[in-house]
């Protein structure tokens, strides 16, 4: 075998990378994005239920605190 032949199948990592790069644009134009509306109803529900369970979660912490304090408090 001659030095030609075996590196007819290799290729250089730019143009490797060149290839990658036009296979995710290519899978990027695939994509069927969301409305900008849509995304903000979504950011804006996530946002509210977030902090909606914050303040339930806080809630039952000081309500928790308070009754181990009373159950400690009973015995000394």
């Amino acid at each position: 075998m001659s030095d030609n032949n075996s590196n007819a199948g290799t290729a250089s990592v730019s143009e490797k990378a060149g290839g990658f790069f036009k296979g995710v644009k290519a899978e990027f134009h695939k994509i069927n994005w969301e409305t900008k509306e849509n995304v903000t109803k979504q950011t804006i529900s996530v946002v509210v239920v977030s902090f909606v369970l914050g303040v339930i979660i806080a809630i039952l912490d000081i309500i928790l605190q308070y009754g181990v304090d009373f159950i400690v408090n009973i015995g000394g």
